[in-house]
């Protein structure tokens, strides 16, 4: 790669949403009520641009997390995103919240700064559910310098409904010509990658149709 594919591919990164880097975020949590109920999974999906100017998935940062100390866990909530905060295995790999927070927000800087973006901006989908125990757990564990948007996100259950017609993740997804397998759904990591090829498919598909 020329040297000038380079800086081009870094400017248009940090031109295309106005000086903020899409950067996508999953969350699993214990419940909906981001003040009471346990942040346990978080994940985040880094992009760049290629060669041929296509948005594509970077790199991946997934940690497991323990509840925090009064921390409600809803049975219900649990159910459905099949997480066992006492599992051995989970105990073991889980960190703090503090933790959590700093591994993700030490890869999200750096990519900030690699590209020349002004910060970053939170893609997800239905992302109000995320940005929420995001910004919840920041508050509890009194982290300095968020480098998200506090409330701006983009949304790709409504991109999905603008571009296929579809809200629900696997339902876009397929829609999109993206394997979606049920069995790994729910997990931040995997919900978090769909959710990035979903969006990064939508961003090329309106550039390819913006350039005829």
């Amino acid at each position: 790669m020329e040297i000038d594919d380079i800086v081009n591919r870094d400017v248009s990164i940090a031109d295309r949403f106005r000086g903020y880097l899409p950067v996508v975020v999953d969350i699993e949590t214990a419940g909906f009520n981001a003040q009471t109920d346990a942040l346990l999974e978080i994940a985040a999906v880094s992009l760049t641009v290629n060669d041929r100017g296509d948005w594509v998935h970077e790199e991946s940062i997934t940690r497991h997390v323990q509840p925090f100390e009064g921390a409600n866990l809803e049975q219900a909530a649990l159910d459905f995103n099949g997480i066992d905060p006492e599992h051995p295995f989970r105990k073991e790999i889980a960190v703090a919240e503090s933790r959590a927070l700093q591994d993700i927000f030490k890869l999200v800087r750096t990519k900030i700064k690699t590209y020349g973006c002004s910060r970053a901006i939170l893609v997800g989908h239905n992302p109000a559910f995320d940005i929420a125990f995001l910004n919840a757990a920041v508050e509890r564990t009194k982290i300095k310098r968020n480098p998200f948007h506090p409330f701006s996100t983009f949304d790709t259950a409504t991109l999905g409904g603008l571009a296929f017609g579809q809200t629900v993740l696997s339902r876009a997804a397929e829609k999109a010509g993206i394997k979606w397998d049920s069995t790994e759904a729910h997990s931040a990591r995997y919900d978090a990658e769909r959710t990035a090829e979903l969006f990064c498919i939508i961003v090329n598909r309106w550039r390819e149709l913006s350039q005829r």
